[in-house]
């Protein structure tokens, strides 16, 4: 983005304009001055030269307030054209009097041209701001000093070469050409309107204070001036000094010192242009005192290089990009800062003050030869000296510059910082900036982004460590701390409020503490007191992907661990401004959204799946990948190579991109199949196998594919019979080649990832918007409906859920969903393959013996399931058997309170329930485990809950019928959305057009968000009856029946049916025999709602209840035994 604006027709014309002008300006100063040094000697050239110098400048302190007040009232491009050509005709007056050898003539020319310049100045400077984006303001100055010091160069260069080789009249010709040329481009410049400045009466005193009180108006615009001023004094000084000292010292003819003043503008030139790339997207204050320091010890190296041209050319180099660095950052500065009305009048005023020290640079050079008789090294001498009272005058009245100098090379070299939203900072005023805390540098990352100087409200154990102290308070951190008392809260709270109210930017991390868990804590309420009353903006900021550094505590450590990759990536967000009366839970939620947004920004970098999964096989290439309870066990490479055998056996068996169909369990086979189809580039359909075969069939007659791949052994399990369609995966692995995925791994192995992935993953490397698979939903509450994932959708859910968890290559995930589900697709396939740690599979999730000695073989770490898993394990499974599990997440179902309590009292480890459909690919919200590290203790994990949104999820609660977004404690219509939102349903745009509202996929539950950020579903929408016009969610009364008879496994459902009375009435199917009336009269002293207590006579006995292959119940089998029962048609 920092490019974009200078890719601008507009811009590009300035450019070319300013060289060209640049470029004329010296060649013809430059030639009169090499002219004038033939015609009158050693003695005298000195004098001369900085006489010659002061005519050009005089103009500069004189007209520039005009020049400046123009460049406000008129408008800029007509303005620019004027005085191009002017310049045209001064040096086409300049050719008659070079061909005449008019010594005053050319004197006269060189004072008007100092003038035209002086006009032209202002409104080339003030222009910029119009021509580009503000995020490209440091950039586009560093590039318009870059070209102007280019037309330096050659101008100085090209004056050099005609002085010695044309005549006079040749020369005023090439110089005329040039300016004929800047005139032409300068016509390309885009029409913009006048600012509207009003035409000033005053007279050139009065004009020039008004002009440098407009200095005042911003802190450090002043400074910047001077600083700016500085340079153009120490440049001029320095480039006329290099006359002399090339003749005396050097010893140089008219060429070779153009060659050093060559060096010089040359390294201007690339000084400026690092000085903007350096900068990125905002002004970078940090590289002022850096170019200070440099011009110091560059002229004091000149000082001492005795009389090598070389060793002065690398001088002159050194101190033209010190330059660089020093000024471009000022003028962005200023150019920022300056009222966009007297925009102009602060560029003449700072001109007027940079060209009297340009003037005085003639009168300091004359002093320092004939008054103080020092020779022109010396001159260097002193000139560092000055440079280095610059850079301590600098750290004394604008720490803020310093302060950015020293966390340039952490927040830049180490981290790689992108800026969103940077605007939204208001550069005048005060402003109060809320933060998440993440890590220990969020207040460096939030300094080094923002556009001005943030004072942080900060924990005052930190503001006091002797080490820290020195740079909190040069930052103007104000300490707070809990244990200062209310007295001492409200004392600090008031002093950031007077910051605030001054016009300063505070910042506070208003979670109070920093995250140990990675997921955003409560806001607290203190940052209302700082703005209650005071109308200044409220600036919500983002810090993502900083969890995982080693400044946070993920992976339950602070520092003591490797980063993932340098520079470490971190993105800074920061939001839309807020009313100063908006609430903590307001700001949360805006600071979350900026945290999707920003998790959306970096899947661009994540690769599809089979890329990914590529990438974790060559990281880990000896560990462990796949596993089953059938023996089978890969290391990545193996996995690897045997992905790509079934990918090729697929493609000869298949030719073409059509989507293939997988009946298959969850094994290594299942796995294999699954990866070398997307490695392949097809699309994967895992087909419902606990369906019927008709339904299958379907399915994969739905997807498009042309056959199934499937197993003999598997399907003579499910007793189906075998069709045309079906392709074996003991005759396809007998049929797979074996050299080319060899040779494909090995490229992929060995080769740099440049060159080994286009050979071998030519056709896995496909968009991250393309379909990854199609999973049929379950038909819990209808006909099974194709949902359409993309690798960005899977990806997202891997992206969040590995920030949530931090995998750890020893980790090992048992797997006992299938793959058609989209939690075992996602959480048991994708996540280890692309995280790069072991999968353990097995086929039978009620098969608890085997859960048990699975987890205990493999030591396995991870556990994904459902409540009614849980149960079951819990009557077979020692403890001994899960002590090596550390997360175990289940969802499709909600967990009780009571069977989450009994599983940590047998296990010792809390169950983390999450939410999620196959439409969210699937994961939406999830618990965490509660981290306890020393004294603090961050709650994860509430029981009832589904957890907090996973990162880059939006969600919002809404009233079902108005649609209007709800307050926290309201239950409602939850909506979600984000990068897992999946692409829609299969071949039904009506049906994914009805669940999308505005990006937002409705999802049909009810729930509520907690102060806290936790969400609870209450229920489903189809989950609750109207009785007699009263909402009665199903669930609430399932939990209270099995509270009632204390039960930890599901032993009730609750249904409803058709009445004439009520609309509606409530059926319950339970599990064996029940003393009802003591049931009822149980559920009537927990205080239920008399129509939420269903009838004596509508409770039935099952033998058990139909369940999908998820493990969910059937609804729409359990509706239909309800009516059978009831008797309802």
């Amino acid at each position: 983005m920092m490019g974009e604006s200078t890719k601008s027709r507009g811009f590009r014309a300035l450019l070319w304009s300013q060289a060209l002008s640049t470029f004329t300006d010296n060649a013809f100063k430059t030639y009169v001055a090499l002219w004038a040094v033939r015609e009158f000697g050693g003695a005298e050239a000195g004098k001369l030269i900085a006489g010659a110098g002061a005519l050009f400048i005089l103009p500069f302190i004189v007209l520039s307030p005009m020049g400046g007040a123009w460049a406000d009232r008129l408008p800029k491009r007509a303005l620019l054209l004027k005085l191009k050509g002017a310049e045209l005709a001064l040096m086409l007056a300049a050719t008659a009097a070079l061909a005449a050898g008019s010594v005053p003539a050319l004197f006269l020319i060189l004072a008007c041209l100092g003038a035209q310049a002086a006009l032209f100045s202002p409104a080339k400077l003030a222009v910029l701001p119009e021509l580009v984006e503000e995020e490209g303001l440091s950039y586009a100055n560093g590039l318009v000093q870059t070209f102007s010091f280019v037309g330096i160069v050659l101008g100085t260069l090209t004056a050099g070469l005609l002085a010695e080789n044309a005549s006079p009249l040749a020369a005023g010709w090439a110089v005329s050409g040039f300016s004929a040329a800047g005139l032409a481009v300068t016509l390309l410049l885009p029409h913009l309107p006048a600012k509207g400045g009003a035409a000033s009466a005053l007279g050139f005193a009065a004009r020039v204070r008004e002009d440098f009180a407009s200095l005042d108006a911003e802190r450090g615009v002043w400074e910047a001036t001077v600083g700016a001023a500085f340079f153009w004094f120490l440049g001029a000084a320095l480039q006329m000094n290099l006359l002399v000292y090339g003749r005396e010292v050097l010893g140089l003819g008219e060429t070779a010192l153009g060659v050093l003043q060559a060096a010089m503008a040359l390294g201007i030139g690339a000084g400026s242009f690092a000085a903007g790339r350096l900068s990125r997207e905002q002004v970078e204050l940090g590289l002022v005192p850096a170019g200070a320091a440099g011009l110091t010890l560059s002229s004091a190296a000149l000082a001492f290089c005795g009389r090598s041209p070389e060793a002065a050319a690398a001088g002159l180099f050194a101190l033209g990009f010190s330059s660089g660095l020093f000024v471009v950052p000022l003028q962005s500065f200023i150019q920022q800062r300056a009222p966009e009305d007297r925009r102009g009048r602060v560029i003449a005023a700072g001109n007027t003050l940079a060209f009297s020290g340009v003037l005085a640079a003639s009168a300091f050079l004359w002093a320092m030869d004939g008054v103080f008789r020092l020779g022109a090294a010396q001159v260097y001498g002193v000139a560092a000296c000055m440079s280095a009272v610059v850079a301590a005058y600098i750290a004394w009245r604008l720490p803020d510059f310093l302060l950015r100098l020293c966390l340039y090379p952490l927040a830049n070299l180490f981290y790689r910082i992108e800026v969103e939203g940077g605007r939204n900072v208001p550069l005048r005023g005060g402003a109060l900036l809320i933060a998440n805390h993440v890590s220990f540098l969020d207040a460096v990352f939030i300094t080094a982004a923002c556009r001005r100087l943030p004072r942080f409200v900060m924990f005052r154990g930190y503001y006091e460590h002797p080490v820290l102290h020195p740079f909190v308070k040069a930052m103007g951190c104000l300490p707070i701390a809990d244990v200062d008392g209310p007295r001492a809260i409200v004392n600090s709270l008031k002093a950031a409020r007077a910051r605030v109210a001054e016009g300063e930017v505070v910042c506070i991390f208003a979670e109070g503490e920093i995250t140990r868990h990675g997921q955003m804590l409560r806001f607290r309420k203190g940052f209302e007191h700082i703005v209650k009353g005071l109308d200044v903006p409220v600036v919500p900021v983002h810090l993502d992907r900083v969890w995982g550094s080693i400044f946070s505590f993920a992976g339950g450590q602070f520092f003591f661990k490797l980063p993932r990759k340098l520079p470490y990536p971190v993105t800074v967000s920061f939001g839309a401004p807020l009313s100063s009366s908006s609430s903590a839970a307001e700001v949360r939620h805006a600071v979350l959204d900026l945290g999707a947004a920003a998790f959306s920004l970096r899947l661009s970098e994540t690769p599809p799946l089979g890329v990914a999964f590529a990438r974790a096989a060559r990281r880990r290439w000896r560990r462990r990948a796949l596993a089953d309870s059938m023996g089978k066990d890969l290391t990545f490479l193996k996995a690897l190579v045997g992905s790509l055998a079934v990918g090729e056996a697929l493609r000869a068996r298949w030719p073409g991109s059509s989507p293939v169909a997988l009946l298959l369990p969850p094994s290594v086979g299942g796995a294999l199949a699954n990866l070398g189809a997307v490695l392949e580039g097809r699309t994967t359909v895992n087909l419902n196998y606990t369906a019927s075969r008709e339904t299958a069939l379907d399915c994969a007659r739905r997807a498009r594919a042309p056959g199934i791949l499937t197993s003999k052994r598997f399907i003579e399990k499910l007793g189906w019979e075998a069709s045309p369609e079906m392709v074996f995966l003991e005759d396809l692995a007998a049929t797979a080649p074996r050299v080319s995925p060899a040779l494909r791994a090995a490229a992929l192995m060995l080769l740099p990832r440049a060159l080994g992935e286009p050979l071998a993953l030519s056709r896995a490397r496909v968009a991250l918007d393309d379909t990854a698979t199609v999973i049929f939903t379950s038909g819990s509450t209808g006909s099974p409906k194709g949902v359409m994932l993309t690798h960005r959708n899977i990806q997202a859910n891997i992206e969040a859920l590995g920030q949530i968890y931090q995998a750890l290559p020893n980790d090992v995930l048992l797997g006992v969903l299938p793959f058609f589900h989209s939690f075992g697709h996602t959480g048991a396939l994708w996540f280890p393959m692309t995280a790069g740690f072991a999968a353990v599979y097995h086929p039978n999730p009620l098969d608890a013996k085997v859960v048990g000695k699975l987890t205990r073989e493999f030591s396995a770490t991870f556990l994904l399931g459902t409540p009614s898993f849980l149960a079951g394990y819990m009557r077979r499974v020692e403890p001994e058997d899960f002590k090596s599990l550390r997360t175990v997440v289940v969802g499709a179902e909600k967990l009780r309170e009571e069977v989450a309590k009994a599983f940590q009292e047998k296990y010792g480890l809390t169950p983390l329930e999450g939410y999620g459909s196959t439409e969210l690919s699937p994961v939406a919200s999830l618990n965490v485990p509660d981290v306890r590290l020393g004294s603090v203790h961050q709650t994860g994990t509430k029981l009832g809950t589904i957890g907090h949104p996973l990162p880059g999820v939006r969600m919002k609660i809404v009233d079902p019928d108005s649609g209007a977004e709800l307050p926290n404690g309201t239950p409602g219509l939850l909506l979600v959305k984000g990068p897992n939102v999946m692409k829609g349903y299969l071949d039904d745009p009506a049906k994914t057009a009805e669940v999308m509202r505005d990006g937002y996929y409705v999802t049909g539950d009810i729930a509520s968000f907690d102060d806290d950020g936790y969400l609870t579903i209450t229920d489903r929408l189809s989950r609750f009856s109207k009785v007699a016009g009263e909402m009665v969610p199903h669930i609430k009364v399932e939990e209270e029946l099995h509270r009632a008879v204390g039960t930890l496994e599901q032993t009730f459902v609750v249904a409803a049916v058709p009445d004439e009375k009520r609309g509606e009435r409530l059926v319950v199917l339970m599990k064996g025999a029940q003393d009802l009336d003591a049931l009822l009269a149980k559920l009537k002293a927990a205080g239920l709602p008399n129509l939420w207590i269903p009838g004596k006579e509508c409770f039935h006995p099952v033998e058990g209840f139909p369940l999908l292959g998820s493990g969910k119940l059937d609804m729409s089998a359990l509706k239909a035994k309800a009516r059978e029962l009831e008797k309802v048609s």
